[in-house]
């Protein structure tokens, strides 16, 4: 059996979803494949890259802002540490709030109906991929239906690692330091997410016995992890998976991830009866907690990022 197994999303079997159950038990991640997405990832991609290769002046045009945590971005921090890329970040183009707060390049035609296009089919993807994870949990219907998650607090992310610093060396002064990997190990905060990367290749996961393993790029594929919430549901039977990026030595990367997150309202804990353990978890607030990890990411608050962990029950005795 693969470690990151591949399943087919049109037509999961059971011997797949043992595969899917037993990846989620120890890392967290799998493969998607029968995803019927080929037409829109291809053209996401196009306009991930053009992106990036815009000047500096036209993707500083969409920087984010002290109140406004959407567009371009280059110093963001995992770990206390800055992360070896740059990135562009965008909430639900057809929602309220992405209506209002998205940031969209000037002079970059097609990006934003690119990428107005892939959230609306990633959304529904993600939809139908968690009942997958549900289904290899067993779950009955009514649980499945209280544990989705909500394209209204979903967001994407393009994202770019360069070789080297993505800053230029006048803009360093008073950063934090780049940190030892491209990107930190981390839990991804939200339900699940899916992921595009290219044939670059370094992204590893952390198994249960403490080993990193590659998490392969195939093609036709799209990566997906579990996160935060998912682990809480399970009550630690499912692990979010602890990703990191190793850096770019020899070629630029590029990756687009899907963070299907809950709904803002949603009180996160346990699933009752699906553990025959304690909760691990006390219930906590969903939109706190996201607020608590968005503020991490950009400032260098003097602490350890916000964790999952800190909603563990404390142990008796």
């Amino acid at each position: 059996m693969e470690s990151v197994p591949t399943i087919d999303l049109s037509r999961p079997t059971a011997t797949s979803l043992k595969a899917l159950d037993a990846a989620c038990r120890d890392h967290g991640f799998f493969l998607l494949e029968g995803h019927g997405q080929e037409d829109v990832v291809e053209r996401t991609w196009e306009e991930t890259r053009r992106f990036f290769a815009c000047s500096p002046e036209r993707k500083r045009s969409v920087q984010r802002s002290e109140d406004n945590g959407l567009g371009y971005y280059d110093r963001e921090l995992t770990k206390r540490k800055r992360d070896h890329k740059e990135v562009f970040d965008f909430l639900d183009p057809g929602g309220p709030v992405g209506v209002a707060r998205n940031r969209w390049p000037e002079g970059v035609e097609g990006f934003r109906e690119t990428l107005t296009d892939f959230f609306t089919a990633f959304a529904e993807l993600s939809a139908d991929t968690l009942r997958l994870v549900h289904r290899a949990l067993g779950l009955p219907p009514e649980v499945v239906a209280a544990h989705g998650g909500s394209a209204a607090v979903s967001t994407v992310r393009l994202n770019h690692y360069p070789v080297g610093d993505p800053v230029s060396a006048v803009d360093r002064e008073g950063l934090a330091p780049l940190g030892d990997v491209a990107l930190g190990h981390h839990t991804d905060p939200g339900a699940i997410t899916l992921l595009l990367q290219d044939d670059a290749g370094g992204l590893q996961t952390l198994t249960r016995d403490g080993g990193w393993i590659d998490v392969p790029p195939r093609p036709g594929t799209i990566v997906v992890n579990l996160a935060d919430c998912v682990q809480v549901w399970t009550n630690d039977r499912y692990r979010a998976a602890v990703h990191r990026v190793v850096p770019m030595t020899s070629r630029d990367r590029y990756s687009i991830p899907f963070f299907f997150n809950p709904a803002v309202d949603m009180v996160i804990e346990p699933i009752p009866g699906l553990c025959d353990d304690a909760p691990a978890y006390r219930p906590f607030a969903w939109g706190e907690f996201i607020a608590a990890r968005v503020n991490d990411n950009y400032a260098d608050l003097g602490a350890e990022d916000t964790q999952v962990s800190h909603f563990r029950v404390a142990a008796a005795g």
